[in-house]
Parts: C-alpha cells; structure tokens; sequence
C-alpha cells in the first residue's frame, strides 16, 4: 500500500501534471493541499476517470484540500471538529483499515503577526482532536504540507532561516507535540540523502540551487510503523513547466 501527500498550488493550473502523476504512481491513496477551488468548481469526473473516489473540502482562491483513493473513503471529517474555522485545511477518512489525515498547516507569515497566532490555536486544537482520532483509530497516517521544517537538516540554510517562519521554536515545539502524541516521521525512519528538501520558492533559482525547506511530512502511528518499508521525495514534478513548488511525498506500507 502506497499513500502520498502533494501541495499542487492550484489544481486547477496542476490537473494534468497530477494525473501524469498518478498514471505514473498509481498510490492508493493521495492526500492534496492548496487546491484553491470552490466545491462545485472540483474536477472530480477527471479525477474518477483516472480510477479514483475522492473527496475534498475547498473554498475559493487560497487553502482548499483533498483526498483521493483507490478504494472509497469512510468516516469522512472536513476541517477540525470543534474549531470554528472559515479556512479549508483538513480532510479525513478511513482507507483500507487506515486513517488518512491530510492536513494544509497555516503558513504563519511571521512570528510577530495575527497569522501566527492563527497557527499556534491550529496546531493545538489539531492535537487535541488527533489525540482522540488515535484512540480510535491505531492505525493512523497524518499527512499534508505541515509548514513547518522540524530541525536545522531541514532547511538549507539553518543560520539564515533561524527565529523565521517554517523555523521557530515554537513552531517545532508543537511539531514534537505530534510526535508525542504517538507519531512517527516515517521519512526519518530511514537514511535519506542530505539536502532532501520537499519545497523550493520560486524565486532566486531556488530548486535549480538546491535552496529548499522539508515541511511536507508523513507521520505514521506508532501501531503503523512495522509497516513502512520506504518513504521518499519525488523532486521530478517540480522540474515540470509551471510547476508546483512543493514535491510529492510518498510512503509505502507492507
């Protein structure tokens, strides 16, 4: 079994490179983030036409996710329940014997700012209702675009990005929250080439200079563990025209 986590920045602009993809690495289950469509605006006939069920949770312009599976989703949750929150940023459901959670993480835009703030009471009420979902579900993955790069081998460049977005102590302090709670970096549960990043801005020729962050994640339960047998980043899709500026991210279970 195959799961994955992909940040497409617009699936609008990025269908066709998502069903390349998916032709390409039919995963059992997919879970995207930054969709920036409306519900009705969702193309999910193309999307089942690649073989897919799917369900999302989107709004327009900004946040929007979803989740795509082989097999039909079940017990599906949009958003945490019990936070009152107009943002699009979380969807879940159980697939075969698994509970998917894919999650877009608020960015913060700066530690100083409302934003932050924002990103603080997210992380916290998505540990209070995580912690539950484990108890009920042993089998749990927790996946998406967390924002957050956990250690200094996470960034490029530890000096300049110290006290910034993606890097503050509090930011990383809730990350080992998580992990806390019975959660297990699955990339981390194997030797990795250093300077594995799974985001690069835009700008300054970051991607073609290796100048990148890792905040997107793949946290397994710990009942789950015994079953990852690989996890890995697949830069190919950001040398795409028009790319996304995240890479997917890929587990696989026995």
């Amino acid at each position: 079994m195959q799961l994955a986590t992909w940040n497409v920045n617009s699936l609008a602009v990025r269908l066709p490179q998502l069903l390349d993809w998916l032709a390409a690495h039919p995963v059992d289950a997919l879970v995207l983030q930054e969709t920036k469509l409306t519900d009705d605006k969702f193309p999910r006939a193309e999307i089942e036409a690649a073989g897919y069920r799917v369900v999302f949770h989107g709004q327009k312009t900004y946040n929007g996710v979803a989740l795509l599976s082989r097999s039909e989703a079940t017990d599906v949750v949009r958003n945490i329940p019990g936070l009152a929150d107009e943002q699009a940023r979380v969807i879940a459901g159980t697939v075969d014997g698994v509970r998917v959670v894919g999650g877009y993480f608020p960015n913060g835009q700066a530690p100083d700012s409302e934003k932050f703030v924002y990103k603080m009471g997210w992380l916290q009420a998505l540990q209070d209702w995580l912690r539950s979902e484990l108890a009920r579900h042993t089998q749990l993955v927790l996946m998406g675009d967390f924002n957050i790069a956990p250690e200094d081998r996470d960034v490029y460049d530890p000096v300049a990005w110290a006290g910034q977005i993606h890097c503050t102590d509090q930011e990383r302090a809730h990350f080992r929250a998580l992990l806390d709670l019975g959660l297990v970096d699955a990339f981390r549960l194997f030797e990795q080439p250093p300077k594995s990043w799974s985001w690069w801005d835009y700008r300054n020729l970051a991607f073609r200079k290796n100048q990148g962050l890792r905040i997107d994640h793949i946290l397994v339960s710990q009942a789950l563990q015994p079953r990852v047998s690989a996890c890995e980043i697949d830069k190919a899709p950001r040398k795409n025209e028009r790319p996304s500026d995240h890479a997917p991210v890929i587990v696989t279970l026995v």
